[in-house]
C-alpha cells in the first residue's frame, strides 16, 4: 500500500505510469496553491463589483436623462402659457377704455389664482410716471425695469430677473405691440414654480436643478451648487428659452449598495466553492482510477526482488516479506489504535488494508516454487523517465513520513533503452529507497535528487541524497550479497541491482560526492534511440 501526499492510497500500472505522474503531479499543484486561487477569487470579485458599479451609475444617470427631459416638457409648456397671458392682458389694455382697471384687475386676479407660479402682473405707461396698475407686485424699481424694457423692446418680449427676488423673473412686452406701444405690461413669474411637479424625484436630497435666464443669470440653483450639470437644454419656447441643467451627486454606496454588494459576493463564493470541489472530486476520480493499476506494479516489482543464486533464495525472500509485513504491523497497530477510540468505521478500511498486505505476502511465498525454474526475459523498449515517475511515486508515502524532498530532473525527450521494464523499475525503487533511508536520521532539510541524462550513446541516471554518506571500509564490497551499511539490511537489494543492471548490458556504480552518496546508473540506448539521435 502506498500513501500519497494527499494521504489517499493510489494504485497505477505500467502502462498507466505517466498519466498518473502527471495527474498526481497537477492535482498537488492545485491543492498547493491556496494563494492563487485567493487571488483568483479577489479578481473576479473584483470585476464582478465593478460590473455592478457600472450598471448602478448608468442606471442612475438614465433615471435622471428620463425625468430632466419630463420636467423639461412641463416647464416648457408652462412657459409657453404666459406667451397667452400676455396676448389677451395686451388686449384688454388696448381695448379695455373707461372699463380697463375693472377689467384687467379682474382678468388678472384670474389669471394668477389659475397660475400661481405668476406672482404678479404691471401695466405700466411707457410716457408717464404715474402708476397704471400693479396687481402683487409693486415698488418703483419693478416699474422703472418695466418702463425700461418697454421703451427699449422692438417686438418680442424681453426677460429680466426681478429685482426683489432672485428666484422670480419679469417677462415684458408693450401694449400694442407696435411703434405707438403705450404700455409695457409685464407678468412676474416665480421660477421655482416652474420646475414643481407630480414626480418624488426632485425631492431627494441627492438631486439638483439649475434655471436660469438667457444670458446665464441665476434664477433657481439647489445644494451642491459646485457640481457639474449631467443634463443640460433650453426651455422649448421662443419667448423664454430659460436654460434647465440637473445633476445627481452619486456615492459609493449608490454605486455598491451592500445588499447587492452581498449578493454578489455570496454568488461569486458560492461558485469559486462548487469549482473547487468539482476540481478535488476530479482529482479523487482519478487517483481511484489508478489505484487498481498500481496494485500490479507493485506485485510485479515485488518479483524482480528475488535472487538468481539458490542460495541468497531464502534472504531473498525475508527481504521481500520485510515489506508487507511491516505494513500489515502498521496497519494492525492503526486498527487496535481505532478501536480503543471506539472508532469502528474507519477499522473495517484498516483490516482491508491488512488483508491486502496478507495476500501480498502469501503471493510471494507462492513464488518459492517457481524461482528454480527457468523464466523467459521479455525484453522492450523503455523510457528510463517512466520507471523514475514509477519508483518516485511508489516511495511519496515514505519521503512524506521522513520530511524528505524528493527532486526529479529529466530531460524533455525520452530516454529509450532496451530492457525488462519490471527490473529496471526494481533497481530505481532500491537505490531511492536507499538514499531515503540515508536521510532518515539526518537533522535538518532531507534531500534526494534523481538525474536522467544523455551521455553520448547511453542514458544516465544520477540518485544522491544529502544524507551521511558511505564508510570508506564498506565503498568497495557494496555490490556484494550481505554487505549493508543499515542495521536491519539484508545486504541484498545492491547486490540484485547490480546484476539487474549488468543484464541489460550497463553499469551501477557509486561516485565520489562531498555530500551524501552517489549512485549512477549507466545503460546503453536501445538501436532506435541511436539512430534517431545520429
Amino acid at each position: 500500500m502506498l500513501t500519497s501526499t494527499f494521504g489517499c492510497t493510489m494504485s497505477i500500472s505500467r502502462s498507466g505510469t505517466g498519466h498518473l505522474s502527471e495527474a498526481t503531479r497537477s492535482t498537488r499543484e492545485y491543492l498547493r496553491k491556496p494563494f492563487a486561487r485567493t487571488v483568483s477569487w479577489a479578481f473576479v470579485c473584483a470585476m464582478a463589483l465593478g460590473i455592478l458599479a457600472s450598471f448602478e451609475h448608468n442606471s442612475r444617470m438614465g433615471e435622471l436623462k428620463k425625468e430632466s427631459e419630463r420636467l423639461h416638457l412641463v416647464a416648457s409648456q408652462r412657459v409657453n402659457q404666459h406667451d397667452a397671458h400676455l396676448t389677451a392682458l395686451s388686449a384688454i389694455a388696448v381695448a379695455g377704455g373707461e372699463q380697463l382697471p375693472d377689467l384687467f384687475r379682474e382678468v388678472s386676479g384670474a389669471i394668477m389664482r389659475f397660475y400661481p407660479r405668476i406672482i404678479g402682473i404691471a401695466l405700466i405707461p411707457l410716457d408717464s410716471e404715474d402708476v397704471m396698475m400693479e396687481i402683487g407686485v409693486q415698488g418703483a424699481e419693478l416699474r422703472e425695469q418695466v418702463r425700461t424694457a418697454g421703451v427699449r423692446l422692438t417686438g418680442s418680449p424681453v426677460l429680466v430677473r426681478h429685482p426683489s427676488n432672485d428666484a422670480a423673473y419679469l417677462i415684458v412686452k408693450r401694449s400694442p405691440n407696435s411703434e405707438s406701444a403705450r404700455y409695457g405690461l409685464a407678468l412676474a413669474i416665480d421660477a421655482s414654480a416652474l420646475l414643481h411637479g407630480d414626480s418624488d424625484y426632485w425631492m431627494r436630497a441627492k438631486t439638483i436643478r439649475w434655471l436660469a435666464l438667457p444670458d446665464g443669470t441665476p434664477l433657481v440653483v439647489d445644494r451642491w451648487r459646485l457640481r457639474p450639470p449631467q443634463f443640460t437644454r433650453a426651455l422649448s419656447s421662443s419667448t423664454q428659452p430659460l436654460e434647465l441643467k440637473t445633476a445627481i451627486r452619486v456615492t459609493a454606496f449608490d454605486l455598491l449598495p451592500p445588499g447587492r454588494v452581498a449578493l454578489v459576493l455570496a454568488t461569486i463564493s458560492l461558485a469559486a466553492i462548487l469549482l473547487r470541489a468539482s476540481g478535488r472530486q476530479r482529482a479523487k476520480v482519478r487517483i481511484a482510477e489508478a489505484r487498481a493499476e498500481l496494485s500490479g506494479l507493485e506485485t510485479r516489482l515485488s518479483h524482480a526482488s528475488r535472487v538468481n543464486a539458490l542460495g541468497e533464495m531464502a534472504s531473498g525472500m525475508a527481504h521481500e516479506l520485510t515489506q508487507p509485513l511491516t505494513a500489515i504491523l502498521a496497519q494492525t497497530q492503526a486498527a487496535r489504535h481505532l478501536a480503543a477510540r471506539g472508532d469502528f468505521d474507519r477499522v473495517t478500511g484498516v483490516l482491508e488494508d491488512v488483508i491486502g498486505q496478507t495476500r501480498r505476502a502469501s503471493a510471494i511465498l507462492e513464488r518459492l516454487r517457481t524461482w528454480t525454474r527457468p523464466q523467459a526475459r521479455n525484453a522492450e523498449l523503455i523510457d528510463v523517465r517512466e520507471c523514475i515517475w514509477v519508483a518516485e511515486t511508489l516511495l511519496a508515502g515514505q519521503a512524506k513520513e521522513l520530511g524528505a524532498r524528493v527532486s526529479l530532473r529529466m530531460p524533455p525527450t525520452p530516454l529509450v533503452i532496451q530492457g525488462v521494464r519490471v527490473e529496471l523499475e526494481q533497481v530505481l525503487f532500491n537505490l531511492i529507497r536507499n538514499a531515503l533511508d540515508a536521510v532518515a536520521e539526518k537533522v535538518g532539510s532531507r534531500a534526494v535528487m534523481v538525474e536522467a541524462l544523455l551521455a553520448g550513446q547511453t542514458a544516465v541516471i544520477d540518485v544522491s541524497d544529502n544524507g551521511p554518506g558511505v564508510e570508506p571500509s564498506v565503498r568497495d564490497q557494496l555490490f556484494t550479497p550481505f554487505v549493508t551499511t543499515r542495521e536491519n539490511g539484508t545486504g541484498l537489494g545492491l547486490a540484485l541491482s547490480h546484476r539487474l543492471v549488468e543484464r541489460a548490458g550497463g553499469d551501477l556504480t557509486i561516485l565520489d560526492a562531498s555530500e551524501g552518496a552517489c549512485f549512477r546508473v549507466s545503460l546503453p540506448l536501445a538501436s532506435i534511440s541511436r539512430e534517431t539521435s545520429e
